[in-house]
Formats: structure tokens, C-alpha cells, sequence
């Protein structure tokens, strides 16, 4: 059974655990199905919020269809291992995973799937072409995603010295980055919260829920910040003494929240 194909059935237990909040995990263990095949046919049919089953189900057969109908086109087969004597399998299933969860934070399939892509490489970059090559997509779907992480700087573009390509790179202030955008939303709410307090009157029971929604948002967000800065020159400590150089991008100034 779990090395048969997905059945109509088994597309509508996926459906229904993913409307039921459950994770990929669960959900495969209830099919008797590896995690990595439950994540493959959902992030391929529209991902964790446009997984319909009898779309995947017709997209399936569209695709067997094609392949029984189309003459067989020789790919090259991937290696049996990767960089560090790493196994190609149990890295495809990282970046498998690692995309599903990109995934349920609201970045598009295609997108996710880029992103998880260069952050499983040793130098953090690759090439188009690379990423065409390990995705097995084609270039403008490869274009489409890189346009859209750049928007949201989760990637930085350089000029590779090879024939002028340019290569692609994660970022490592993303993450900070994005704490600190998190960060900005919620001393606005802080703010606003206070203001309606004063508004309200700080006596009256409508005044008084701001002013603790003031508070807490206040006194919570000083400590993410706070936490987010000793995390980050912490990490960076760690990686000067232990000589870590990956060839990603290099690290951007903090804003202004960062230091409030």
C-alpha cells in the first residue's frame, strides 16, 4: 500500500486533515504514506490552503496522461549523494518540508520551494539555471519567484564572476529583519491602544482594556526586540570565532526599532 499511488480516497483524507489543522505528519501517518509523498502531492495542487482533492485527483491523471502520451525525454538522474557525503534523498525531503512550512506562513508554493532550495545549499546562492536544474521548472516560473523574494528581501541578487550570471542569495538578516517589521506593527498597535485609553478615559472599562492591550504589547515587543538583537550579535560572535564564511549575503544595518 504505501508504495501504490494516491488514491481518490487518500486525496480526500488530505483534505480533510489539512481542514482539520493537522499536520503533513499525521495526516501521512493516517494514509500509512511517507511524510515527504503527503508533502509533494499538496505542495504541487495548490498547497496547504488550495489543496482541493478532486482537483489533485484530475491534475494527476492530466499528468499521467501526458507522460503515457508524450515520448520519454532522458533527465538526468540526481546523485546519489550530496555536498559533505550529505544523502540527495534526505536533503530533497528537508527541502521538501522546509517548503511546506514556508508554506503555511504564507509564501506561494513556487516560492517556498526556491527559498528552501538555496538555504539547503553550503553557500547559500545558486544560479538560475541551478535552480532550474534542482526544481526541474521552468525558467519563468524560476523568474516569477525570485521577483517576488527579492520584493520582500528574503533574497539579494549578485553578479557571479563566471560568463557575468548572476546568482542568487539568501539573506541572513531576513529573519532578523522580519522580527523587527513584526516588531514596528505592533508598537503601532501599542500606540494606538494608548491613544484610545486617553481617548476613552483611563477610569472607564473601555479605557482601561487599552491601556492593558498598550501595555502588554509594549512591555512583550521590548523583549522580542531586545531578545532579537542579543540573538543576532550572539550568532554573529559565534560565526566570527568559528570562521564561518557561506558566501550569503552580507548582513544590513539595523533600523530603528532595533535599537529602541
Amino acid at each position: 500500500m504505501p508504495g501504490d499511488r494516491l488514491t481518490y480516497q487518500d486525496r480526500r483524507d488530505i483534505a480533510a486533515g489539512l481542514a482539520a489543522g493537522f499536520t503533513y505528519s499525521v495526516i501521512a501517518r493516517g494514509l500509512q504514506r511517507p511524510a515527504s509523498t503527503v508533502t509533494r502531492e499538496i505542495m504541487r495542487n495548490g498547497g496547504p490552503v488550495g489543496y482541493r482533492a478532486d482537483q489533485a485527483h484530475q491534475a494527476t491523471k492530466r499528468r499521467a496522461r501526458r507522460r503515457t502520451s508524450a515520448p520519454p525525454t532522458p533527465s538526468p538522474a540526481p546523485p546519489a549523494t550530496a555536498t559533505h557525503g550529505r544523502a540527495a534523498e534526505a536533503v530533497q525531503d528537508f527541502r521538501e518540508r522546509f517548503a511546506a512550512v514556508l508554506g503555511r506562513a504564507g509564501i506561494p508554493s513556487m516560492m517556498s520551494r526556491v527559498l528552501a532550495c538555496l538555504y539547503a545549499t553550503d553557500t547559500g546562492s545558486l544560479t538560475s539555471a541551478e535552480l532550474v536544474q534542482q526544481l526541474r521548472v521552468s525558467p519563468a516560473s524560476i523568474s516569477k519567484a525570485i521577483g517576488y523574494l527579492e520584493k520582500r528581501e528574503l533574497i539579494q541578487r549578485e553578479r557571479a564572476p563566471q560568463r557575468g550570471r548572476e546568482r542568487y542569495i539568501v539573506d541572513d538578516e531576513a529573519w532578523y529583519q522580519a522580527v523587527l517589521d513584526s516588531a514596528r506593527v505592533n508598537a503601532e498597535l501599542a500606540d494606538i491602544a494608548e491613544q484610545g485609553a486617553k481617548a476613552l478615559g483611563a477610569t472607564t472599562p473601555g479605557g482601561a482594556r487599552l491601556q492593558d492591550v498598550s501595555q502588554f504589547l509594549g512591555h512583550v515587543n521590548h523583549d522580542i526586540v531586545h531578545s532579537a538583537n542579543h540573538w543576532r550579535r550572539q550568532i554573529r560572535i559565534r560565526r566570527t570565532t568559528d570562521g564561518v564564511s557561506d558566501g550569503s549575503a552580507r548582513a544590513r544595518p539595523a533600523s530603528s526599532v532595533a535599537s529602541s
